[in-house]
């Protein structure tokens, strides 16, 4: 190396082989090897997705069965980590709007479309739905991510976009005939 390589800062690889500024990374690289990789994370992200959904589904059906039993056998069944694990727990301030889409979701039992979830709202909680400009785009963003959480899917309910709480669907009953599962 001369002076004028330090100088101008040409770089070399290992092999002594000049890298030039065209030089791409991955022409440094045996791609075939990085390529197995990506494949072989990509299939493992995939599956832990999978099992994630899965999981979501059964944490789901859990809270629904919890929270059902509560309903009719009253709160005090429940401790209070429980409570609060199944978003019971009266704190004595008004739950996070989106713990509270989740809450109404759940509670229902049927695919709710956002004009419904703001009803609710400005029957039982106004003042959590006088601080959205937009209550309706509001509840629907909250809803989507519901969806991307694996907490809840959209489906179509008498023609029109709706949610459900997402709990492991009953062997023996199929999903109602007038909805129709969405691909988000």
């Amino acid at each position: 190396m001369n002076a004028s390589e330090l100088f101008w800062g040409d770089k070399y690889m290992e092999n002594g082989q000049k890298v030039s500024a065209s030089m791409q990374p991955m022409d440094r690289y045996d791609v075939g090897h990085v390529q197995e990789v990506i494949r072989q994370a990509h299939g493992e992200l995939r599956h832990l997705l999978h099992q994630r959904s899965e999981i979501m589904k059964r944490i789901g059906t859990v809270k629904q069965t919890i929270s059902g039993l509560a309903n009719l056998f009253g709160d005090g069944v429940l401790n209070e980590e429980l409570m609060e694990l199944v978003d019971r727990k009266s704190s004595g301030r008004q739950p996070g709007f989106t713990k509270a889409c989740r809450m109404i979701l759940m509670q229902a039992g049927r695919a709710m479309n956002a004009r419904d979830i703001c009803d609710y709202f400005q029957q039982k909680m106004p003042a959590l739905l006088a601080r959205h400009k937009d209550p309706m785009a509001s509840v629907t963003t909250v809803l989507n991510r519901l969806v991307e959480y694996g907490e809840a899917q959209a489906v179509l309910s008498n023609g029109r976009r709706a949610w459900r709480w997402v709990a492991e669907a009953p062997v023996e009953a199929p999903a109602s005939s007038t909805e129709v599962g969405l691909m988000a």
